[in-house]
């Protein structure tokens, strides 16, 4: 008998160990870009969840989707979770991730990735050479002001950071300080040449062992605190007809796909970098066409435009003008014209404003295909707002939500409250008609008697 226990104390011990080992087994990764939208619609549920090799690859797609393909990778031999919530104290005056805690919080999109096999991490640089053309560059001299940089080309940069090899403290974040110097000036000089860019930052490796106890003892803000970001407010994209603005349109995010296959992110063209043309748009005081066009905006386009199309009319039932969006249309290299007929309106002196506007059923207001090609486009057009009359100051008036005030929730609140009260009440009802008896058998007296009658 204590043989037999003995073996099944071995295998569990065996088992426990094996579980530690391959616990530890991830590394974080983080990345960061200055184009928007690049993740936005992500289930975010990364928190206690080890992301495998393709996994992570799937995350990395919308990178190669991109107009302007220029992708730094940040490689470092050890890293861990860990490594953010002990050194983001300052150790003997050096701040180890001070610059990458900056370019997340600034930056136009984040994705942050507590845990990542070592397998996906070890691998990533292989994985992105395989994915275009690039032009690469091992940049492990600094600075990088004499690379020729060729921004209309895919450039893929692979830096390799110095090691971690000291075990002390002071000297693992006088080495992580260095580092994190060395990625703030190499996006930096990105930025200033002009050069749009998507960053990696991650390991080869686990940092294995423990830190000083005293960690855990710090609730401060951390550097991971905030996993994303939220999306950065550009200015709204504006029209004038020469004298005042007519016509103002935002949104954090406009996407297209074709055919399910290729995905066209036309965000950065229009709010952030303002290089779409909207010259060929008009307004009246009847009607506002926003035309919107880009060139190459994606593999096997060469130009595309977008036209929504407004009227503003004055209804005797509620005795006011209003204004509706009739329409979408996509045209595509001059050629193809995808129309989407839409129910969109607000009063004529508003802006309208939805969360969520595009071709899915889900959508609050939804893009309903018109003809045969518009059946080839999906569209997804976040926090939209937009206003074609009666513009002030240069600013949106008040806006008319697509949001009904009363939600399928708000419903199932109100009526499980009244159920709920309807119930108490007639509990309340059958509490207060209880009566007792107004006379009782005395058993030593005579008994009651109860005349019956037929």
């Amino acid at each position: 008998m204590a043989g037999v226990l003995g073996v099944i104390f071995t295998c569990i011990l065996v088992k426990s160990i094996l579980q530690a080992s391959t616990a530890v087994d991830h590394v974080p990764v983080l990345i960061w870009s200055s184009q928007s939208s690049l993740w936005e619609g992500q289930p975010f549920e990364y928190e206690g969840h080890i992301i495998l090799e393709q996994e992570l690859h799937n995350l990395l797609q919308p990178l190669f989707n991109q107009s302007s393909r220029n992708i730094v990778l940040f490689l470092q031999d050890k890293l861990s979770m860990d490594d953010f919530t002990y050194y983001r104290r300052d150790h003997a005056n050096e701040k180890p991730f001070h610059s990458l805690q900056i370019s997340i919080e600034t930056s136009a999109s984040s994705l942050v990735l507590p845990a990542v096999t070592t397998q996906g991490s070890s691998h990533l640089s292989e994985y992105l050479q395989k994915q275009t053309e690039w032009n690469i560059f091992t940049a492990d001299h600094f600075p990088i002001e004499d690379l020729d940089i060729d921004p209309t080309k895919p450039n893929l940069f692979l830096v390799n950071l110095p090691v971690l090899s000291s075990t002390s403290d002071v000297s693992r974040a006088h080495v992580l300080a260095d580092n994190d110097l060395i990625m703030g000036k190499f996006t930096t000089n990105l930025k200033h040449r002009g050069i749009p860019f998507t960053a990696i930052y991650t390991a080869f490796s686990p940092s294995k062992g423990f830190k000083s106890t005293d960690m855990t003892s710090h609730t401060g803000r951390q550097l991971l605190a905030v996993d994303i970001p939220a999306p950065a407010r550009y200015s709204p994209l504006t029209v004038t007809n020469g004298t005042y603005t007519c016509i103002i349109m935002f949104a954090t995010k406009v996407a297209l796909t074709f055919k399910n296959t290729l995905h066209v992110d036309l965000t950065n063209e229009t709010f952030v970098s303002h290089t779409v043309n909207s010259t060929s748009s008009e307004c009246s005081d009847t009607n506002t066409l926003v035309s919107l066009k880009y060139s190459n905006p994606a593999e096997g386009i060469n130009t595309l435009e977008l036209r929504f199309l407004m009227t503003n009319k004055f209804y005797k039932g509620s005795a006011r003008k209003w204004f509706t969006f009739d329409s979408l249309e996509i045209i595509q290299d001059h050629l193809h014209t995808a129309r989407f007929n839409a129910s969109i309106s607000a009063p004529a002196e508003y802006s309208y404003h939805c969360q969520l506007v595009g071709t899915n059923m889900n959508y609050a207001s939804r893009f309903i295909p018109a003809n045969k090609e518009a059946q080839a486009w999906e569209i997804h057009i976040s926090d939209f707002q937009i206003q074609g009359f009666n513009i002030k100051n240069n600013m949106f008036s008040y806006a008319s939500d697509c949001a009904s005030f009363f939600t399928p929730g708000i419903w199932m609140g109100l009526i499980s409250t009244f159920l709920m009260l309807s119930i108490l009440y007639y509990g309340l009802l059958m509490i207060m008609q209880l009566t007792t008896n107004d006379r009782f058998d005395d058993p030593k007296g005579a008994a009651i008697f109860v005349p019956q009658t037929n």
